[in-house]
């Protein structure tokens, strides 16, 4: 994309954070339907033609590699509804430049991918599990299917995923009991929890801002069970969670505060929506459509030039914490987690 010698153009906003970190969501289609994500049921999805093939997904990813962007992340809905994946994976690990590649999942199909993933060359993998509780599960979730996540999580470790990583949305009223026992998980067994504060990106728009579980309740608890918790260095300066670790050493986890600690400040993401749709925040009212340019005679420059000018044009954070906040139109599973 550019001659030999030349400085590439770096994907930068206008106060100066730079982006190396690409989500892509490969579906907005799941097989559960979380509150805090999508509605209970009449769901209308995208018509499959609407989504990007894994062709244009490599594309995508080899212009954003040019402009710096090393880390990807494949997201939904839930990506493992999207029929071979791991062919996805192998073609993003071969791309020049891009060193990680990580998937978020709810780890219903896990317990058949996670070794296919892992030759692929999948080697990050987070699991959204918010209850250890199954009826709890079920409240949140409004499906069944916890066995099998559970069964899922114990295939990623033997196909060597580690540490093992859960994501866990901690909603007042509803998981606060579940705290503790995510805590004597993180203690007893090679998985990190990272508690995630409720966000609003519902279907419904039925967020509040007291349904919550803030961070500080959320640490408060475990260290009433299990002594102190001291904050560690994250793997990533630019990682969405601050971690820590047990006093006695035995066991860590993580929070992400996105509405009590936004870290909008250090934010290197982007993302690509499963129809080809580039947006800067995932809280963003802006997106800029480049399926038309991968299916039209648009060249990489030109979509590089459109990377280039959505990152540009972000705002300095999502204003969750002001009156000025709207939310979305899009929900979470329409966007990508």
């Amino acid at each position: 994309m550019s001659a030999a010698g030349d400085l590439l153009p770096q994907l930068i906003d206008s106060f100066g954070r730079v982006h190396n970190n690409l989500r892509i969501s490969v579906t907005d289609r799941c097989n559960i339907r979380c509150f805090y994500c999508m509605p209970a049921d009449n769901v209308e999805f995208m018509p499959k033609a609407e989504l990007l093939t894994f062709e244009e997904i490599a594309r995508v990813v080899r212009i954003a590699a040019s402009l710096g962007v090393d880390r990807v992340r494949l997201t939904g809905g839930e990506p493992l509804v999207r029929r071979e994946l791991p062919s996805l994976v192998r073609m993003l690990s071969e791309i020049p430049g891009i060193q990680d590649i990580g998937l978020t999942t709810n780890g219903i199909f896990l317990s058949e991918l996670a070794q296919p993933l892992y030759e692929a060359g999948l080697r990050r993998m987070n699991i959204s599990l918010d209850a250890l509780d199954p009826e709890i599960f079920r409240k949140v979730t409004r499906r069944d299917g916890y066995d099998k996540v559970i069964e899922g999580i114990q295939a990623a470790r033997v196909a060597g995923f580690e540490p093992i990583k859960l994501n866990a949305v901690s909603v007042r009223g509803l998981t606060e009991d579940q705290i503790v026992p995510f805590g004597r998980l993180a203690r007893e067994s090679n998985t990190v929890v990272r508690f995630i504060e409720f966000m609003p990106l519902d279907a419904d728009s039925q967020w509040q801002r007291d349904k919550v579980l803030f961070a500080h309740e959320i640490i408060a608890r475990l260290e009433a069970e299990f002594g102190a918790l001291l904050p560690t260095e994250p793997d990533h300066p630019n990682a969405p969670a601050q971690d820590y670790r047990f006093a006695d050493g035995i066991g860590r986890i993580g929070l992400i505060a996105s509405v009590s600690r936004p870290f909008c400040g250090s934010c290197n993401r982007f993302r690509v929506t499963a129809d080809g749709k580039l947006r800067n925040c995932l809280f963003s009212h802006e997106e800029t459509d480049i399926r038309g340019l991968l299916r039209g005679s648009s060249s990489d420059q030109e979509i590089a030039q459109q990377m280039l000018n959505c990152v540009a044009a972000k705002k300095e954070g999502h204003e969750i914490n002001t009156a000025k906040f709207v939310q979305p139109d899009r929900p979470m599973y329409s966007i990508g987690g």
